[in-house]
């Protein structure tokens, strides 16, 4: 069934594809600017400990390829940033249902960046009430103060506040750049197919590989 899925998904992204390419649509460059920043995007507990509902994964992948990115920005001064949701009053929808005995109540740890990240005190953390990191927080004022010009973007959901995010970014000027191991997703074809958009719409879907090579050439 998910062979099936994955290659059905795949027909119809270069469906799609075929389609911009003869129509000349959505041929977004790519490019690298002089001023990037890192944003890690709610690699919290409870979205990479399978305890609670929202962790439906620990994101082994995105956390090893962050991790990958995190010393050279790191070295070379690049701005950090993490983000976290946050939830306000009664009705939090990341509570498990009565019967999900199997899931932990959400607590504190739940917004605690996952430790294998190392965040260190000189960082940034925004918390964020809705998908974007931008709306409804400092983060554009925040790079704008920095001069930034470049954003890569990491972190989950592919198909939710990754590609939130990558939108503002893009409607605020930033050019967004997404290294492809450094992001993750509950579901595969959602996944899949936001990177998909985005690199078309957005912004740049790359290897890590060029991410790295940019940052080692700053």
């Amino acid at each position: 069934m998910e062979k099936n899925v994955t290659e059905g998904l795949q027909a119809a992204i270069q469906s799609v594809k075929e389609y911009y390419e003869k129509k000349g649509l959505f041929r977004y460059p790519l490019r690298f600017g002089k001023r990037p920043a890192l944003i890690v995007i709610d690699m919290a507990y409870g979205w990479t400990d399978p305890v609670y509902t929202m962790g439906s994964a620990r994101l082994d992948e995105a956390v090893e390829g962050i991790n990958r990115l995190l010393p050279p920005c790191r070295t070379k001064g690049v701005p950090v940033v993490y983000t976290v949701p946050t939830w306000e009053g009664e009705g939090n929808p990341y509570q498990p249902h009565p019967a999900a005995v199997e899931h932990r109540t959400w607590d504190a740890r739940a917004y605690e960046i996952d430790a294998r990240l190392s965040f260190q005190p000189d960082e940034y953390r925004i918390d964020k009430p809705v998908p974007s990191a931008f709306f409804g927080t400092f983060l554009a004022s925040y790079l704008i103060q920095r001069c930034v010009d470049t954003l890569i973007i990491t972190g989950c959901s592919t198909s939710g506040c990754v590609l939130a995010t990558a939108i503002d970014a893009s409607a605020y000027g930033f050019q967004a750049i997404l290294p492809r191991q450094c992001v993750q997703d509950r579901a595969a074809a959602a996944h899949e197919w936001c990177l998909f958009d985005i690199n078309a719409k957005w912004g740049n879907v790359v290897d890590i590989d060029q991410v790295l090579e940019y940052l080692k050439e700053l």
